[in-house]
C-alpha cells in the first residue's frame, strides 16, 4: 500500500463524502480514483455508464470468489 498526499480541501471533501456513502476515507478516495481513471480512459461514457461498469466488475469478481470458495470448501 502506498501513501498519496492530497490537499487539505480534498481530504475534507473525502471525509464528508465517506460519511455520506458509508465508506472509509481510503475507500472513498479509491472510489473517486477508479471513477476518474475510467472516465479518462473512456471519455465518451456517462457517469451512469461508468457506475454500471463498476457494478458489472464487482458482480464478476463476486462470482469468481464464490466459485473459488465452492472449489476449496
Amino acid at each position: 500500500m502506498g501513501l498519496v498526499k492530497i490537499s487539505e480541501q480534498l481530504h475534507e471533501e473525502a471525509r464528508i463524502a465517506c460519511k455520506a456513502m458509508s465508506r472509509s476515507i481510503n475507500a472513498q478516495a479509491e472510489h473517486w480514483m477508479r471513477i476518474g481513471m475510467l472516465i479518462e480512459a473512456n471519455p465518451g461514457l456517462t457517469y451512469a455508464q461508468v457506475l454500471r461498469q463498476l457494478m458489472d466488475e464487482a458482480r464478476e469478481s463476486d462470482r469468481r470468489e464464490q466459485g473459488a470458495a465452492r472449489i476449496s470448501g
